[in-house]
């Protein structure tokens, strides 16, 4: 990224706007919203990002360019799928909101698609092309940002302070509803091993992706 005048930079404005989506959202990023957090003038922006649009592409930029996407050519493609699956759940941990940009953004360098790249060569080494090699990486990026999203979501909700509710009151609630599963696998649906929860789904995609037929 270019240094500029005056102590301001592309790459400068580019951190700012990261952490302000962190602390408060996608929605909350705009040019004049960003200046006043950089305390410069509004105008002075343009001079390193042109529109917001630029500035949402450079922030998708800036978080792939974070990601060290350092796979085992000679692995096999499970352990590739495997170090890539933990290094993008990495980087949306880091950046849980900020990763979303990166999702919504068509990719406009080779610093974009680098990962892209590094992921549908996993797959092709497993023998699929095509379609249904594309299809794989896009289900692998849903179940990493599926499991972000009830990461967070637990997080959340604990972090609320909501009492629990009495487990023998609810017992007798969901008995009266008719939620008999839900009553005996209450206690288990109360434990989140958010680590364990990843490994499990990880490893159930890949034995499912072995069973695919190979070809285009």
């Amino acid at each position: 990224m270019t240094e500029a005048r005056g102590g301001l930079s592309r790459e400068r404005i580019v951190r700012a706007a990261v952490a302000l989506i962190e602390r408060d959202g996608i929605d909350a990023v705009s040019m004049r919203r960003l200046a006043a957090e950089l305390a410069v003038g509004t105008m002075s922006l343009y001079n390193h990002v042109p529109n917001k649009a630029a500035l949402l592409d450079a922030i998708a930029e800036f978080i792939m360019a974070d990601i060290e996407f350092a796979t085992d050519p000679d692995a096999d493609w499970q352990d590739q799928t495997r170090a890539l699956a933990h290094t993008f759940r990495g980087i949306a941990r880091r950046y849980p909101r900020s990763v979303l940009v990166v999702i919504t953004r068509q990719p406009k360098s080779t610093v974009g698609l680098h990962p892209v790249e590094i992921a549908l060569a996993a797959v092709r080494k497993g023998g699929f092309d095509g379609q249904v090699a594309v299809r794989l990486v896009r289900t692998f990026v849903s179940f990493v940002l599926g499991s972000l999203i009830n990461e967070v979501g637990v997080a959340e909700a604990a972090g609320a302070g909501v009492d629990a509710p009495d487990k023998a009151e609810l017992a007798e609630a969901l008995s009266r509803a008719g939620y008999l599963n839900v009553r005996d696998l209450l206690p288990v649906l109360a434990e989140h091993d958010h680590d364990r929860d990843f490994e499990f789904g990880l490893e159930l995609l890949i034995s499912a992706v072995q069973a695919l037929p190979r070809g285009s």
